[in-house]
C-alpha cells in the first residue's frame, strides 16, 4: 500500500516534501521520488516539509502538520507540570474569545510562545523536542512505531492503531499512568484474553501490575508513584519488552 495514501497526507503537504526530496535528490526520477518518499518515517516526513516551508513556523502550522502526518490533535493535549513559564506567556497574550471554561491556555498559544523564546527559526527535531517537553509527546517514539504491531492510545486519541495490531499501550490523563492488553485481534488469532507469560514477565518486572478488580482482557496497568508523568525511559522500556515478545513468539501474526 502507498503508504502517503495510506495516513492521508493532504496534496499541499505532499507537494511540500516533494519539494526537498527534488533537491535532495536531483537526479531521482519521478517514480525514484515516489518509492522513497513512501519509505519515509513520519518523522521524515514531517522535516522534509517543514524544510519546504516558505513561511513564519507557528502553532497553527505545527498544529496542522503533526495532524496530518501522526493523526494526533494536538489541541486535546495538555500541558505538562514543567511548562509553567510558557503557560504564563500564552495566558498574558490569549484574547479573552480565545479562552475556556477551565482557563486551560490553548497549546497553539503555548506552542507560539514557546517559538517566540527562541528566535530562531527551528528545524523538526527540534520542534519534537519542544513539543515532548511542552506535552509528553514524543512523536519520534511515535514515528518509531511503524508497522511495529502496537496500538498506542495517548492523550485522549488513538495516535497509532491497524486492525492487525497485537496489542495495546493505553496511557491515562497526564500521562501518570499506563495500561498493556491484548487487542481483539491477538484474542482471536490465539484464542486467549491474556498477556503472554513472558510479556508479564517482564512488564511486572518494570513495576506493573493486574488491578485488585481485574476486569477479562485489561492486561497490566502502571501507575506513576509521584503523581508525574511516566518518563520516557519507562514508556521506553514497555515498548522494548512489547516488541521483544511480538519479535519472539507473534512475528507470524
Amino acid at each position: 500500500m502507498n503508504r502517503i495514501n495510506s495516513i492521508n497526507i493532504p496534496a499541499f503537504i505532499v507537494e511540500g516534501i516533494n519539494k526537498t526530496l527534488v533537491m535532495d535528490m536531483p537526479e531521482a526520477s519521478p517514480e525514484e521520488l515516489d518509492q522513497h518518499r513512501n519509505q519515509m518515517t513520519k518523522a521524515q516526513l514531517m522535516d522534509a516539509y517543514l524544510t519546504s516551508f516558505s513561511g513564519k513556523i507557528t502553532g497553527d502550522v505545527i498544529h496542522d502538520v503533526v495532524g496530518h502526518i501522526f493523526g494526533m490533535d494536538l489541541d486535546n493535549v495538555v500541558l505538562l507540570s514543567g511548562g509553567d513559564k510558557e503557560t504564563s506567556a500564552a495566558v498574558q497574550n490569549r484574547l479573552p474569545e480565545e479562552a475556556s471554561q477551565d482557563h486551560t491556555p490553548l497549546p497553539r498559544a503555548v506552542i507560539d510562545s514557546r517559538l517566540a523564546a527562541f528566535g530562531k527559526r527551528i528545524a523538526g527535531p527540534e520542534i519534537r523536542v519542544m513539543l515532548n517537553h511542552l506535552f509528553g509527546v514524543n512523536l519520534d517514539a511515535i514515528s518509531g512505531l511503524e508497522n511495529a504491531k502496537i496500538s498506542l492510545y495517548s492523550k485522549g486519541q488513538w495516535i497509532v492503531k491497524h486492525d492487525h495490531d497485537l496489542f495495546v499501550v493505553s496511557t491515562g490523563e497526564g500521562d501518570v499512568d499506563v495500561q498493556v492488553y491484548p487487542t481483539s485481534y491477538f484474542i482471536e488469532r490465539t484464542g486467549t484474553t491474556e498477556l503472554p507469560e513472558d510479556l508479564q514477565h517482564a512488564l511486572m518486572g518494570l513495576g506493573y501490575c493486574k488491578r485488585q478488580e481485574s476486569r477479562e482482557n485489561e492486561g497490566l496497568y502502571y501507575a506513576s508513584p509521584d503523581g508525574q508523568a511516566v518518563p520516557d525511559a519507562f514508556k521506553g522500556q514497555t515498548m522494548g519488552a512489547i516488541m521483544a515478545t511480538i519479535r519472539s513468539s507473534f512475528a507470524h501474526l
